[in-house]
């Protein structure tokens, strides 16, 4: 897990622990993906693999390695909207809290468009450190 290129591409999987992103580039490697191949598709949040597979030619993902290849870019490209959603409810909940301290539950609920009985459980007194500080694709 010390290859630096990987970790960069890789850098959502974080959280996940060691264990979970060894088995992660050794999937990758295993079915000759490299870190090259892989960050492309999770800058374009897997447009060009979308693309491909539906324009409806036989052969689509050949030039993506191949069936085996883009199953797992487009699972990674999953993991990665997983975490960036995971990170938008962080900030949420953030957000929640903190108007829990000025408005009730209920004008907070009718506010956000949720039940009432949920607003607790989604307010969050901090958001994690762990999730990725920008998007891959935020050109920073």
């Amino acid at each position: 897990m010390n290859d630096p290129e990987w970790m960069r591409v890789l850098a959502h999987r974080v959280r996940d622990g060691e264990l979970v992103v060894r088995e992660t580039i050794a999937r990758f490697e295993a079915a000759g993906v490299t870190p090259g191949d892989l960050a492309p598709h999770l800058a374009d949040g897997g447009d060009r693999l979308y693309a491909a597979a539906a324009a409806g030619d036989d052969e689509w993902a050949d030039a993506f390695g191949g069936l085996r290849s883009v199953a797992l870019i487009a699972a990674e490209v999953g993991a990665l909207m997983s975490h960036l959603v995971a990170r938008a409810a962080s900030i949420r909940g953030l957000s929640i809290d903190g108007l829990l301290d000025e408005y009730s539950a209920v004008t907070v609920a009718e506010a956000l468009g949720v039940a009432r009985q949920k607003v607790y459980g989604l307010a969050k007194p901090h958001v994690d450190p762990d999730y990725l500080e920008r998007s891959p694709w935020s050109g920073s």
